[in-house]
């Protein structure tokens, strides 16, 4: 990797949690770099770490130790109105559950996240419709989410996240609660936006299949380490 290509660096980034008098290491002395416009699946069963190095990138959660790097920002020194800006504005974010407000429509959901980042009230309407647009729901505008297929309001979260055209898309289990056609479909979105937006993609999926069809590169992780760093053949 070229130094200028690298948008994500973490160095021993270990995340530990106390129950009790036990210690449970969730993220565990991980090392890592993804470059600008990469296509990368964090790979691991349930509780191998996967979703709370996620968490960490996206600056919802501080580590224990170590640093993570965005764009040369160190986000453990980051006040926590700085990490609200840097979520706000660079991180799109994509979960197994949909996290729709179910009284708003479809339109009131997507428009959320321009809300939140105070961007002009005639600019909002555009970029809400160029957003569904991207993921087909445009026709879906005045719907509320219980109108919806679970597929439509995957996609319908996706518009969400894409709105405010964020440089890293975070994705955790995106196809969790999917069946594997409409998973795909979510997926060919996310390879899409990675290959003509440059938007830097991080999926964590316990998929194997679904990272090597989809990822340019797997990181594979269990007990909180990182095992395997490997592109995908």
């Amino acid at each position: 990797m070229t130094e200028n290509g690298i948008l994500i660096r973490t160095e021993d980034l270990a995340r530990y949690y106390r129950m009790g008098p036990s210690v449970i290491r969730a993220v565990d002395g991980v090392s890592l770099e993804i470059e600008r416009g990469e296509f990368v699946a964090l790979l691991g069963s349930s509780g191998s770490g996967k979703s709370t190095l996620l968490n960490l990138l996206a600056g919802l959660d501080r580590p224990t130790r170590g640093r993570i790097q965005v764009a040369g920002r160190d986000l453990s020194t980051l006040s926590r109105e700085e990490l609200a800006a840097y979520r706000r504005h660079q991180v799109g974010m994509v979960f197994q559950a949909f996290n729709l407000v179910p009284r708003m429509t479809l339109e009131e959901n997507v428009e959320l996240p321009l809300r939140f980042a105070e961007v002009e009230r005639s600019e909002r309407a555009q970029r809400v419709q160029q957003a569904l647009a991207r993921v087909g729901l445009l026709h879906r505008l005045g719907h509320r989410p219980s109108e919806l297929s679970g597929g439509e309001q995957q996609r319908a979260a996706l518009a969400r996240a894409l709105v405010n055209r964020p440089a890293i898309l975070l994705a955790d289990e995106p196809t969790g609660n999917l069946d594997s056609r409409t998973g795909e479909e979510i997926l060919s979105l996310l390879a899409e936006w990675n290959r003509t937006l440059g938007m830097t993609v991080v999926l964590v999926t316990h998929e194997r299949p679904l990272a090597e069809r989809f990822a340019q590169r797997i990181l594979q992780m269990a007990d909180g380490k990182l095992l395997t760093n490997g592109r995908v053949s």
